[in-house]
């Protein structure tokens, strides 16, 4: 995901490769859109409600679009991606692809749609966009970037061959611009380094961070960290580390809350378990915050966009006294249908959060219920099969064959594993700890990479996620836990799972009930261990560790 400030200073880029002040009639020019431009960039707010208000007064086509696409920009950057993709949709309305002059402006619209389908992980989506942004930009520089934003999308949909050539291509061209050579050479050298971990992507990383040093290019310098951070993770702990640290430092200098809230994410997982703690903390703060603004940021556009239409009907309804109920009805029944929308989205997250909690109840009910089947009716037949065949005078009975058979479909049944979806293993980790979470207990998960489940066997996967439910079913009857962290990580050969709350914990020695006892019991079947640590001062945790394969 491209970092959100850097991604804001490059769209004002691209804002501006939209803006041609002589494509607009100077005799439509419309005063609020001077206005907007003077406080884009300092105070978004104010800006949206011109550029808003630009927009209810069309006395030039262009001069509208362009309205829209600074919108776009706003919002992006307010992480409102819907929001931003509409404002596109109605930039483009009021352009038209027959006309040069209103190029720039497409080719504009058109990228920035790509990149919010980045944001939304639409990656087919974003390659066409970007496509489009090609076709129509007349201006090698910006191309180079639409060129470098398709890359990305290649990349993040993990065809790291188209990707490799379009950033091969761009840097075998003469870049005049340092800072834009050393954004591809590092992106080049990062899609290399996924499509092969083994690959040697240290001195292209370090090449573009001595560049970036010398342009003074914080926002580059912010992204080598990140690149370097994730890098050394498991090659060199400890300078992964450093870089992570240089990352928090530099997004704090930045004012940059994602940058910073990535790199804490880094922190959690690279530092020691006494600092780990305390970036845990400073995250979940920032982390709170960053969510209350932004939603507040976007409750703020559709205020501004709902007063300017407003006000555009008000004053219409007094050049128009015959028309003014009709406009007065229009907008109680936009009201009315902002309403309808809240509660259905509303009713839809909450339905899906019962569902899925219906489904966890139901798989839990069939683990207890087969786990029986198997101790007391498979063994129990067992033990009566054992007792007949010592006996003579039974052997041959064709009621111990009738016994036997009943036994191996008791066993069967026990076995019985039910379908599974068709899904990445670490997104099904991830919503099945997510779905214990709660408005009284967070839950936050490091290091759940798809990377890191690659080599595990189908066992050890499928005896994981029993375990991980097992615990977290403990924790949700007994913690009392506010906060939980799951911490996935490997080791040489080995994933370690650190499982952390800050609930009542437990008084004394473990004692094993059912449930800790078939944790036990699966853990030893993939020549694991589980390690309870119940003398920490509050709280519990739990160390889990098995071999990859």
């Amino acid at each position: 995901m491209l970092k959100k400030s850097y991604l804001f200073t490059f769209l004002i880029l691209i804002a501006f490769a939209c803006k041609n002040k002589e494509d607009i009639k100077n005799s439509s020019k419309d005063s609020n859109y001077d206005i907007a431009e003077s406080f884009f960039g300092k105070n978004n707010d104010s800006a949206f409600y011109y550029f808003s208000k630009v927009t209810t007064t069309p006395k030039d086509s262009l001069q509208v679009a362009m309205a829209y696409n600074y919108m776009a920009v706003i919002q992006s950057d307010a992480g409102d991606y819907f929001g931003g993709q509409e404002s596109l949709i109605s930039s483009l309305k009021f352009l038209s692809e027959r006309k040069k002059t209103d190029f720039s402006c497409i080719s504009s619209d058109y990228n920035e749609l790509g990149l919010n389908s980045i944001n939304l992980k639409k990656y087919d989506e974003a390659i066409e966009y970007h496509e489009r942004a090609i076709k129509f930009s007349n201006n090698d520089a910006f191309k180079s970037m639409f060129l470098n934003n398709k890359a990305l999308a290649y990349q993040k949909a993990g065809n790291y061959n188209a990707s490799i050539k379009i950033y091969s291509d761009v840097i075998s061209k003469n870049i005049k611009s340092k800072k834009e050579y050393a954004r591809v050479l590092s992106n080049l050298a990062k899609t290399k380094w996924l499509q092969n971990p083994n690959y040697n992507a240290a001195p292209e990383f370090l090449k573009a961070l001595h560049i970036r040093d010398v342009e003074k290019d914080q926002w580059g310098q912010n992204a080598s960290y990140a690149h370097l951070a994730d890098y050394y993770e498991k090659k060199k702990p400890d300078s992964a580390l450093i870089y992570a640290q240089k990352m928090y430092l530099i997004a704090k200098k930045l004012v940059s809350p994602d940058d910073r809230l990535e790199a804490l994410q880094k922190l959690i997982k690279l530092s020691p378990a006494k600092e780990t703690k305390d970036y845990f903390s400073i995250y979940e703060k920032l982390n709170d915050s960053v969510q209350t603004a932004r939603s507040a940021a976007k409750n703020q556009f559709a205020l501004i966009r709902y007063d300017t239409e407003k006000s555009k009907a008000d004053n219409l309804v007094l050049q128009k006294d015959n028309e003014g109920k009709r406009y007065q009805i229009i907008i109680l029944i936009i009201g009315i249908l902002l309403l309808t929308i809240a509660g259905t989205l509303w009713y839809k997250k909450r339905k899906q959060r019962l569902e899925l909690e219906a489904q966890n109840s139901i798989r839990e009910n069939k683990l207890k219920t087969s786990q029986k089947v198997h101790d007391v009716v498979a063994n129990g037949l067992y033990r009566i099969m054992n007792k007949l065949d010592n006996q003579e005078s039974l052997k041959n009975n064709p009621i111990v064959n009738e016994i036997e058979e009943l036994y191996e479909q008791s066993r069967d049944l026990s076995y019985e594993k039910p379908k599974s979806k068709n899904q990445p293993f670490n997104e099904k980790i991830s919503e099945l700890l997510k779905s214990f979470a709660s408005e009284n207990t967070k839950v936050i998960l490091v290091g759940n990479s798809a990377q890191l489940w690659e080599k595990v066997s189908e066992q050890a996967r499928e005896e994981i996620e029993h375990i991980l439910q097992e615990l977290m079913v403990n924790m949700g009857k007994h913690s009392r836990a506010s906060d939980v962290v799951i911490k996935f990580e490997q080791a040489q050969e080995k994933i370690n799972i650190h499982y952390t709350d800050n609930g009542i914990g437990i008084l004394g020695e473990v004692h094993p009930n059912n449930g800790l006892t078939n944790t036990g019991t699966r853990i030893d079947a993939i020549g694991g261990t589980i390690t309870f640590d119940t003398k920490v001062e509050k709280g519990l945790k739990i160390q889990i560790s098995f071999p990859v394969s």
